[in-house]
């Protein structure tokens, strides 16, 4: 216990400014992004733009993997002008980026004003993470990254559930919260951050980037790496439907009412402050469990595999992954989230991070850095794949819209096309009188008829595909070749 009291006091005073920003600024990011799906793909009627599923899909799917691509120019403007002024810039950004979100309405005006934000966020995730790495050393690094790992699940958690509540009164409130919660940053950054020592690049910043361009490009020449790195793939895209699809999924399939009764019993309180006044549990409020559980239990998990080769982690965890995400669909009783949330997050948690260890690993000793900024490539294009599978893919086997549209079609029922002025609420309301059957009847009607459940079969796969080729990729190739596993 002195140990880690004397490792605590030798972080300096950036170390924890860092970390308190990174909380903030993940409050704001999942506090918007868990809600994101919902707000776009929403009933106009609530406040919601009403876009397609595969609007949907493209926009966030394109959005976040140009985020993740972004790092490569935003470092290289971080060296150059200094952490301070970057985060400030980054600030300035988010800030007013989030309160615009609230204000467009149209699919160009919302898809414009989110790579906004990206273009903030990429400014903000170079800069935090190299502070954290200058202001620990061998002693104090193990813990400095844990403390920095802890700091983006409480965001993380804490963010979906303030946005829960106030997207109830106005979802402009929403984005109005993340716009604040960054602006507590600016305090930070002005009054308590303090730049870290590095070396100044007098470089062109066109020169800089250029360099940093060429040198991917020559370590995506190590076939091994490259193919490690499209494999992952796989596993992001999976892993991101917990954001782009789950919320969706639960909001037009699953029963949550059954959820709120159970508080209510133990708690009127508790069903109170978690429930809304339908009765009901917001969707949000069930995906939020997986940050939970990683605040819990990450650390637990963590401990048991860290006797295992990374590889033999990833292989086992991405596998548990695949069985938690397909029981997340299988059925409409919202307790089954409950426990499929948590085999789901036991498999990210065993897996996630032992990827950038692998990377670390198999690295040159020279080339660490150049390995490791290369992470960010499989977590773009599974964003952008993850895009694909929540839009069009979702809407053909599962959105809920979509099928209705299909059995209103195959009925003849004479009913208004989905606009601005007749909206998907009103949709389902014509369409439930016109079948005779009240609204939930009509949701297990076509539960039963057209399966949106199978949609557990694409990400599952997906996810078991990548376990087994990953397993092909170790006993076959590395292991003739006698690479690090």
């Amino acid at each position: 216990m002195s140990r880690i009291s004397s490792v605590f006091r030798k972080f300096p005073g950036s170390f924890w400014s860092a970390n308190t920003m990174e909380l903030f600024e993940r409050w704001a990011w999942y506090g918007m992004f868990m809600v994101f799906a919902l707000y776009l793909t929403g009933s106009r009627d609530t406040g919601a733009l009403g876009f397609t599923q595969s609007q949907k899909g493209i926009l966030i799917g394109t959005v976040v993997m140009i985020l993740y691509f972004l790092p490569v120019i935003t470092g290289a403007i971080a060296d150059k002008f200094g952490y301070k002024k970057t985060l400030i810039l980054s600030f300035i950004i988010l800030f007013t980026g989030y309160y615009m979100m609230g204000q467009f309405s149209s699919y160009t005006g919302m898809f414009m004003i989110f790579l906004y934000l990206a273009l903030g966020a990429a400014l903000f995730k170079p800069v935090i993470s190299a502070t954290i790495a200058k202001t620990t050393d061998d002693e104090t690094s193990s813990i400095g990254f844990g403390i920095f790992y802890m700091m983006v699940n409480i965001g993380a958690f804490i963010g979906p559930i303030f946005a829960s509540k106030l997207r109830v009164f106005d979802w402009n409130y929403v984005f109005i919260m993340s716009s604040l919660v960054i602006a507590v940053n600016f305090i930070i950054v002005l009054l308590f951050f303090k730049e870290p020592d590095r070396v100044k690049n007098t470089e062109p910043l066109g020169k800089s980037i250029g360099v940093i361009l060429k040198n991917i490009i020559m370590t995506l020449g190590d076939l091994k790496f490259l193919v490690f790195l499209l494999i992952i793939v796989g596993f992001w895209a999976m892993y991101n439907q917990l954001f782009y699809t789950l919320p969706v999924f639960i909001e037009q399939w699953v029963d949550t009412t059954s959820i709120y009764n159970a508080l209510h019993f133990l708690s009127p309180k508790l069903a109170g402050a978690i429930g809304t006044s339908e009765g009901t549990i917001a969707p949000e409020m069930i995906t939020n469990i997986d940050a939970l559980y990683i605040v819990l239990f990450q650390i637990l998990v963590s401990s048991f595999v860290m006797k295992y080769k990374p590889l033999n982690a990833m292989i086992s965890g991405i596998f548990v992954a695949s069985v938690g995400i397909g029981l997340w669909f299988i059925t409409q009783n919202g307790f089954y989230l409950f426990l499929s949330l948590l085999i789901f997050g036991l498999g990210e948690m065993a897996s996630s991070p032992k990827i950038t260890e692998y990377i670390g690993k198999i690295a040159p000793k020279d080339k660490v850095a150049l390995y490791m900024g290369c992470s960010f490539l499989p977590m773009a294009g599974g964003n952008f794949l993850a895009g694909i599978l929540s839009g069009n893919v979702y809407s053909a086997i599962a959105d809920k819209i979509t099928l209705l549209q299909k059995e209103v079609a195959l009925r003849g029922l004479n009913i208004p096309e989905i606009s601005e002025h007749f909206t998907q609420n009103d949709y389902i309301h014509r369409a439930s009188q016109l079948m005779g059957m009240d609204e939930q009847t009509l949701t297990n009607y076509l539960w039963d008829t057209y399966h949106p459940s199978n949609i557990w079969i694409v990400f599952s796969g997906i996810g078991l595909g990548t376990v087994i080729i990953l397993f092909l990729y170790d006993r076959l190739w590395l292991k003739s070749a006698k690479t690090p596993s």
